[in-house]
């Protein structure tokens, strides 16, 4: 059986040969790349982010890694965003006093956690729904999450005859979004390249579903 192929998209963010070699071990064919069409022609697209909101979204867009991710998900081909690479998929973050326009694909702001002691490091549950392809399996097991900004609210629907967001949770202080499946568009905010075997086994579920 042929390998489900996946681009790590290469624009800059910093290390990401950790994802590459847990997408390995999930059952994955694996290209670290900033190529366009690979990008585009891959089964599926992972989008990493380390540091900052806004010089995550300058590097990107610098790449034309919007545009790519746009078209993806224009036309129904699966893209998942990691720790800051799942911020950006919304409106707005605001870091620092620093408001940055982000990709848009969800509704909502990512800004600093309420909570005693930031940044919010080290292993954490989820509340995943029933229905989640990521989590299937995963119930009860914990993440590896290193932030200190998250979506604190969700307020978009898809309507019919598209299926409703899956939305996961976690607790920080604060509640917050843990993770996203949006059709075509999944995203974690903790590493689950980073999470031992349940990390694997959440991106052996989505290379799953790219083979679906």
């Amino acid at each position: 059986m042929t390998r489900p192929s996946v681009v790590v998209y290469d624009y800059g963010s910093g290390n990401v040969h950790s994802a590459v070699k847990a997408l390995q071990a999930a059952g994955a064919d694996v290209e670290l790349t900033g190529d366009r069409a690979a990008a585009m022609e891959a089964d599926g697209l992972l989008v990493p982010g380390v540091g900052a909101f806004g010089a995550v979204m300058s590097a990107l867009r610098g790449a034309r890694g919007d545009e790519i991710i746009d078209r993806r998900l224009a036309g129904g081909r699966p893209v998942l965003g990691i720790c800051v690479g799942m911020q950006v998929m919304f409106e707005r973050g605001v870091e620092r006093g620093v408001d940055t326009e982000g990709l848009g694909e969800w509704p909502g702001t990512v800004d600093e956690l309420h909570a005693p002691v930031l940044p919010h490091i080290g292993w954490n549950t989820v509340e995943a729904p029933e229905d989640s392809v990521l989590f299937d399996g995963l119930r009860d097991e914990r993440f590896y999450f290193v932030h200190s900004y998250g979506a604190r609210e969700w307020s978009f629907d898809a309507q019919k005859p598209f299926r409703a967001p899956s939305v996961t949770w976690a607790t920080h202080g604060e509640r917050f979004i843990a993770a996203v499946e949006n059709g075509p568009l999944s995203a974690t905010q903790f590493h689950p390249e980073k999470s031992g075997h349940a990390g694997i086994r959440l991106l052996g579920n989505w290379i799953d579903s790219l083979a679906a």
